[in-house]
């Protein structure tokens, strides 16, 4: 086998991981409305603390598990904060999901790559060009539109798009591995977790062995598709992974329509719409510098 035919294999896997990702998160609405019999608290609390098993095994096969403790106070300070943004995150996606509000949901997800422009543009300096600044005038601008004719904000949608986006921005400040970072995030999460579950066993009794089985099954879906954009990340280029990743919110999108029946109102569909053609830009942007600095890498 030439170098040429491994790249083009590597590649191949690349993709194969990012899907699996991408596909995971999804399609992960499918698991949070079966395990819609506990409430959002119970199901986070859950996910947190199967968590760490799963996450202990994989830093185990990957002998990740040294760096751990080797971090300053400074790092973990941050980790603290993007933990807690984290949790917002994921209580927030499981309440629009168990609120019937999936769609919403998947609207935070399209606007939050544009997010992090601006999150980037305002806490860490970076310079944006002509097309990135409209294309978050274009989302600013959808957003707006609803507010006028709704009188009311996609407020679930805007809490996932700016936590996540806060969380990545924290992230960046602390020079960790995504596995090593969450693991941690989770093991400070995991004494309010635990507690909150033995409080909740002591006053509404503890639940039933198939119920725990399925609230724990969170803990792969935490975990599974962080290992599979892991393996993306290292053999594709961040433009290709800037396409696949709206695969996860156009999943989730259709699902809400297909699968769940939810009803979008039609002022929200000028949103999306301005969203879908906001991220065209971004693409495109993202594009055109990824190729301009492999020209100039060549030369």
């Amino acid at each position: 086998m030439n170098a040429a035919t491994g790249l083009t294999g590597e590649t191949r896997k690349g993709i194969y991981f990012a899907l699996g990702a991408y596909g995971i998160w999804g399609f992960a609405p499918i698991y949070f409305v079966w395990v819609s019999f506990a409430q959002p608290l119970e199901v986070l609390a859950h996910r947190v603390v199967w968590g760490v098993p799963f996450l202990g095994l994989l830093l185990l096969a990957t002998g990740q598990w040294r760096d751990i403790a080797e971090h300053s106070r400074r790092a973990i300070g941050y980790l603290l904060v993007s933990a807690l943004f984290l949790s917002i995150n994921w209580l927030t996606f499981i309440y629009a999901i168990q609120t019937e509000r999936i769609a919403e949901a998947s609207l935070g997800y399209f606007i939050n790559p544009l997010v992090n422009i601006l999150l980037g543009w305002l806490f860490l300096r970076e310079r944006l060009g002509r097309l990135q600044w409209l294309a978050v005038s274009l989302a600013a601008i959808g957003v707006g539109s609803e507010l006028i004719a709704r009188a009311s904000l996609p407020w679930l949608g805007l809490t996932l798009a700016f936590s996540f986006g806060l969380y990545g921005l924290l992230r960046k400040q602390v020079n960790v591995p995504a596995v090593v970072g969450l693991s941690i995030e989770t093991i400070m999460l995991t004494p309010l977790a635990g507690g909150f579950l033995v409080w909740l066993g002591v006053n509404d009794g503890v639940r039933e062995f198939n119920d725990i089985l399925s609230l724990g099954l969170g803990g792969l879906v935490t975990v599974v598709p962080l290992v599979c954009f892991a393996a993306a990340a290292i053999r594709l280029p961040l433009s290709t992974l800037g396409f696949i990743q709206y695969l996860a919110p156009t999943c989730t999108l259709l699902l809400a329509l297909f699968v769940y029946g939810e009803n979008v109102p039609q002022e929200r569909w000028l949103t999306f719409a301005l969203t879908w053609a906001a991220l065209l830009l971004f693409s495109f942007e993202g594009v055109y510098r990824y190729r301009k600095e492999r020209g100039e890498g060549s030369e």
